[in-house]
């Protein structure tokens, strides 16, 4: 029964096409700075609720997988991540396009991301009974020392100084809690601002710090002519392979781990990854930062990896994992299911056709992703002159798309004109982010773990000792801290 609807997808011509035809979309989603997947995804539900169940998910998660995915290419091209889960993979994607290995870059970014993808389903397949039981373990406390770990990845994006990534992170965490308190609905850090209620557009700042910070930059460096692209294999020889299968099996573990985690997703997985083979990589090809192929290997594993991952809590708990998948699970009521341990029992055969549309999705991404990395790396080589407004046109028309709002394109230029100033003094624009993605997170957690404990903060704390999940964290805490501020002190 169970390998029957495992095939379904493959075999049905039109459930085949729909996932294809969702990837392929993804894709492109993915890659335009501002349309995100859980925006596209949102739409598709109002667009295919008259459908049949199968066809409408199929591509629905041809979407999710493909724009994951497609978040990398404009990062690596044009150092605008076109998802949050492509953060981590511009670091070292961009760097890699200005020396002329775009397509290298691209080549082992779909790999990476195809086996990332795979071993995601794989796990989905075999392991989500029991990786759900320990998801479901993590109390508010651990949710809360889980961002506190993640920010502590700020050792792994802050360039030379630790300090400046300290502050920046700093900033972040600030800009991440401007708006109406969830839990009070009390105005912080708005100074009376109307505008300032609804929070700082999250897209809007990412566009700013990355896309137009970096045309900016660009007006300033002295015109060398453009960067020919050394286009020769796009698929890496075997002992390329072969020497990043390790991390990036290790990086789609934490993608899976991390997905599974309700309200968690992609981009803390792939920063996470990244943190973890800066630390773990003895002899990168290149140093991070400056174009190292492990920088663009682990997170993109990771945040393919994770989609797998936020699909355990949603099939098994009825639980969203991340964003898309809360859309997804508003998909299936639409369509007459209750997510949640009865849909394993009541719907077996959804769970399989489930895996076997995510395994189709991830080998269309694979076929696309291979197909047109030769066209899209030839975007690199676009004149400067081209190239800036390029940048600039993208960023304004991604962000005016997000809510059709013209406030939050003056947001982006004005975190474009910040996050330039703050790079000719040093300061990087990852950690600025990463506080704006953990700032929340952590307020909301603490805040949760306090009133579970009854408002008794050292209750609290004896419970977490009473805990192995909160310890291990901790302990992981503790000894990242005493790593990264002993490495940092050379550099502050």
């Amino acid at each position: 029964m169970s390998a029957g609807h495992l095939l379904t997808s493959w075999l049905d011509p039109s459930l085949f096409a729909a996932t294809a035809l969702g990837t392929l979309a993804g894709i492109w989603i993915g890659a335009i700075p501002g349309l995100s997947v859980t925006m596209a995804v949102s739409i598709l539900v109002s667009f295919t609720f008259a459908w049949p169940l199968e066809p409408a998910l199929a591509l629905m998660a041809g979407v999710f997988t493909g724009g994951v995915y497609g978040g990398s290419r404009s990062a690596i091209l044009l150092n605008i991540p076109g998802a949050p889960a492509a953060i981590a993979t511009a670091l070292d994607g961009y760097p890699m396009a200005r020396r002329g290995e775009a397509g290298a870059a691209i080549g082992l970014t779909t790999l990476a991301s195809f086996l990332g993808g795979m071993i995601g389903v794989a796990a989905l397949a075999l392991g989500a009974p029991a990786i759900a039981e320990v998801a479901i373990l993590f109390a508010p406390r651990d949710y809360l020392l889980l961002a506190v770990l993640g920010l502590l990845l700020v050792g792994s994006l802050s360039g030379e100084s630790l300090a400046k990534g300290l502050f920046a992170a700093g900033l972040g965490v600030t800009l991440g809690l401007v708006g109406l308190d969830p839990m009070t609905a009390e105005p912080r850090f708005t100074y009376g601002s109307v505008a300032l209620l609804g929070g700082i557009p999250y897209i809007a700042a990412m566009i700013g710090f990355f896309g137009v910070a970096e045309a900016f930059a660009q007006l300033r460096l002295p015109d060398t002519g453009t960067v020919r692209q050394r286009i020769g294999r796009i698929v890496p020889p075997r002992a390329v392979l072969r020497r990043h299968l390790p991390l990036a099996l290790r990086a789609s573990g934490i993608g899976i781990v991390i997905g599974a985690l309700p309200g968690t997703g992609g981009d803390i997985a792939a920063l996470m990854a990244y943190d973890h083979a800066r630390r773990s990589t003895r002899t990168p090809t290149h140093p991070f930062g400056a174009g190292a192929e492990e920088g663009v290997v682990a997170p993109e594993a990771a945040n393919n990896a994770a989609v797998g991952g936020a699909y355990i809590p949603m099939l098994t708990l009825g639980i969203p994992g991340d964003a898309v998948t809360a859309v997804l699970i508003g998909a299936l009521y639409v369509h007459g299911l209750k997510p949640g341990p009865m849909l394993m029992i009541e719907t077996p055969h959804l769970f399989w056709f489930t895996v076997g549309n995510l395994t189709l999705a991830n080998v269309a991404l694979l076929a696309f992703g291979l197909a047109g990395a030769r066209a899209f790396a030839r975007i690199a080589e676009v004149p400067r002159a081209v190239l800036v407004p390029l940048i600039l046109v993208l960023s304004v028309v991604g962000t005016f798309a997000i809510r059709n709002s013209l406030a939050d394109v003056w947001w982006m230029l004005g975190f474009g004109i910040t996050g330039y100033a703050l790079r000719l003094y040093g300061f990087q624009p990852g950690p600025i982010i990463l506080g704006m993605i953990l700032g929340p997170l952590m307020d909301a957690s603490w805040r949760r773990a306090v009133i579970a404990a009854g408002d008794d903060v050292l209750n609290a704390a004896a419970e977490a000792l009473h805990s192995t999940i909160s310890v291990v964290l901790a302990a992981a805490i503790l000894l990242i801290a005493l790593r990264s501020f002993s490495w940092g002190k050379g550099r502050a």
